[in-house]
């Protein structure tokens, strides 16, 4: 188990020699050794005498082997919870039951309480359900007395294991439904499910909905093709979910997994292993508390707790962490991703905009930048699901002293081909005049009496290293914001990642009436701009999407060069912003400790790549920076929630804006 609270899961399923116990605890203990660094194990449904015996389940002979053989397993488990099947005779009835197995011990023994008895299962003429029976202790040769009952968790320190057998998992409330109200946060399900045409993806959606109802992970192993054919094919399906996400599976029949002489060689058929991240699990428990609100006091199961033991270890994940959690890995997922998001943003405004008067304009400051831009294409597309001209959207693009002919044409000409209404607005002059009235001095230059090109030119002049004054920026952004408010209804453009970081000039561009991009990160918006490129505008129109995607961000608020070349980037001020992305991830929505962000930085696999120093220092960054823009976000405009993660202070994130970020950052050092 990791220092982290990561727990290493395998559902693994075995060759099954049919009726041979003794053949198949060996391939048990094979698998066992090529599985060392995994803390659970669970196995496949009668794993040990394998779930086609029939009748010969009621054999003493078949009964008194599979003790045996469960006893030679028992003392070669070390500090490993592994989890195996057999058929388990007590008081004169005959229970399929699940061995728990640690430390050299039998810890306890669950019974299978919904047996399935239609079609081509027949399990109840040979076993009894577990709900039977009222032994809670039973007597065996070699272990003495053994908790037994579907009643039992298994506990080492966060992790808390419960365990239900095959048809356990598919009745209306499975067993481990109570066990996750009782505190259960990693499943176990040994079964036989035998393949039939769509059963695997109904399982696996079974699987992961499982564990998102129970906040848990879920991990499930089923036994394969060297079960008896006589009528039944099973496909050693393997899979691991964790809160309704499928982190890892096995091939299975119909996908590859086929019989082969050599599959004997390392023990297992077919077998998925991950890392659990049981923190992140009790935090969505913490966060998500309806699940314990659906406790029945008077059906509520008294669950006996049963200690085992996990060693430390601080060893690399077999976890992938995705170094862009905002956005979906697969082509498809993640064209679905921008067109659910971006249907979310145009119906989010269409239900705002229906209630101004008819006469009033959507008005919108358009830089040629992704965020602005984003924007502009969801007014557009709500026009058109409204049946309005294009022409109730007034854009204005409002060059200043750091503001490119490139973004500058760009913004002009898209406006031009959505055919919204367009001005251009220079507000240097207006800056100017502003300056002098406050009596600043830009970059120590007396402006008292200088005209607008004469300061442009000893602007473009500056030395690199003069490059820092905020009130020359502030006043540029809040000139936009106010011709911007003077025109009509103003539509937001700033997105979730600067709001996270306070990137954005207290009521200038973060003020507006209405914001679509208030809860989409840095990292997606460009993925949205070129989804609209490709899928729903002219060439023409694509050609120019294309070109604002691949131009560097900057707010273009400090002058230019002397060459007309952007001198502010804002990823070269503050960082890369699929880092900043990835800590506003697992900061907000996984509760994560800065050490355990960093920790998972380490492990993901960025655009490219960061020496740890450097990862440090950006998080250390956010941590600053987030908590100091706290105020910025307790006033926002309304604006729509598209994903898990919002700062909304209306409802996902309520922060004191005065809190103290020293605790957060000095646990770095930690």
């Amino acid at each position: 188990m990791h220092a982290l609270d990561f727990l290493r899961v395998t559902a693994a399923s075995t060759p099954i020699r049919v009726a041979n116990p003794s053949a198949n605890r060996e391939a048990i203990e094979l698998a066992l050794k090529n599985l060392p660094d995994s803390d659970v194990i669970v196995f496949g449904e009668l794993c040990l005498s394998g779930y086609t015996c029939g009748e010969l389940f009621l054999q003493r002979v078949l009964l008194t082997s599979c003790l045996h053989e469960l006893r030679q397993l028992a003392h070669s488990v070390g500090q490993q919870l592994v989890v195996v099947g057999l058929p388990l005779e007590v008081s004169g009835r005959l229970f399929n039951v699940a061995a728990v197995l640690g430390n050299g011990r039998l810890l306890g023994l669950v019974p299978k309480t919904h047996l399935p008895n239609y079609n081509e299962f027949y399990e109840a003429r040979w076993f009894h359900s577990g709900s039977t029976a009222t032994e809670k202790e039973i007597e065996l040769d070699g272990f003495g007395t053994v908790p037994f009952g579907a009643d039992l968790l298994f506990t080492c320190g966060s992790a808390v294991v419960g365990v239900e057998i095959c048809e356990d998992l598919w009745v209306p409330i499975p067993p481990s439904s109570s066990q996750a109200i009782a505190g259960a946060n990693v499943l176990l399900n040994l079964s036989a499910s035998n393949e039939t045409i769509g059963k695997a993806s109904y399982r696996q959606q079974l699987v992961a909905m499982q564990s998102g109802r129970c906040v848990a992970a879920y991990a499930y192993a089923s036994s394969g093709p060297t079960e008896s054919t006589t009528d039944l094919v099973f496909g050693g399906h393997c899979l691991i979910c964790e809160n309704g996400s499928l982190l890892a599976q096995s091939q299975r029949v119909g996908t590859g997994l086929c019989l082969r002489p050599e599959s004997n060689l390392d023990g297992l058929t077919s077998h998925a292993t991950t890392d659990i991240d049981l923190d992140r699990l009790q935090h969505d428990r913490r966060a998500f508390q309806t699940m314990h609100q659906s406790a029945n006091a008077s059906t509520k199961v008294a669950f006996r707790r049963i200690p085992f033991q996990l060693p430390l270890t601080q060893s690399p994940l077999v976890r992938r962490i995705a170094p862009h959690p905002f956005v979906p890995q697969s082509s498809s997922e993640l064209s679905q991703r921008c067109t659910d998001v971006f249907e979310i943003q145009c119906s989010a405004l269409a239900k705002r905009v229906t209630r101004l008067p008819a006469s009033m304009p959507l008005t919108i400051g358009v830089s040629g930048g992704l965020d602005s831009t984003l924007a502009l294409l969801v007014a557009v597309k709500m026009c058109d699901m409204l049946g309005w001209k294009h022409d109730r959207i007034v854009g204005l693009t409002m060059p200043g002293f750091g503001t490119t002919q490139k973004t500058k044409s760009n913004a002009e000409a898209l406006m031009r081909l959505l055919g919204v209404r367009s001005e251009t607005i220079d507000i240097r002059e207006s800056c100017l005049r502003v300056f002098q009235s406050l009596q600043h001095r830009p970059f120590g230059i007396d402006v008292s009496t200088t005209d607008i090109q004469t300061l442009q030119s000893k602007l473009e002049s500056l030395p690199n290293d003069n490059r820092n004054d905020l009130v020359f920026e502030n006043v540029q952004a809040r000139m936009r914001t106010l011709l911007l408010m003077n025109r009509g209804f103003v539509l937001g453009t700033g997105d979730m990642s600067e709001l996270a970081l306070g990137w954005c000039t207290y009521n200038a561009d973060h003020m507006s009436m209405y914001n679509v991009n208030c809860s989409v990160p840095k990292t997606l918006v460009r993925f949205l701009v070129r989804h609209v490129a490709e899928n729903l505008v002219s060439k023409e129109i694509r050609k120019i999407l294309t070109d604002i995607v691949e131009t560097p961000i900057t707010p273009e608020l400090l002058p230019l060069s002397s060459d007309q070349s952007i001198v502010q980037s804002t990823e070269g001020t503050i960082g890369p912003y699929e880092l900043h992305d990835f800590f506003l991830y697992h900061f907000v929505r996984s509760g994560a400790s800065p050490a355990k962000i960093l920790f998972l930085a380490q492990h993901a696999i960025f655009d490219r790549p960061y020496s740890h120093s450097e990862l440090r220092s950006t998080l250390e960054m956010f941590l600053k920076r987030f908590f100091n823009a706290q105020f910025k976000r307790s006033c926002v405009p309304d604006g729509p929630k598209v994903g898990t993660v919002s700062l909304s202070p209306r409802g996902d994130w309520r922060m004191p804006s005065d809190a103290d970020f020293d605790t957060w950052v000095e646990s770095l050092s930690e």
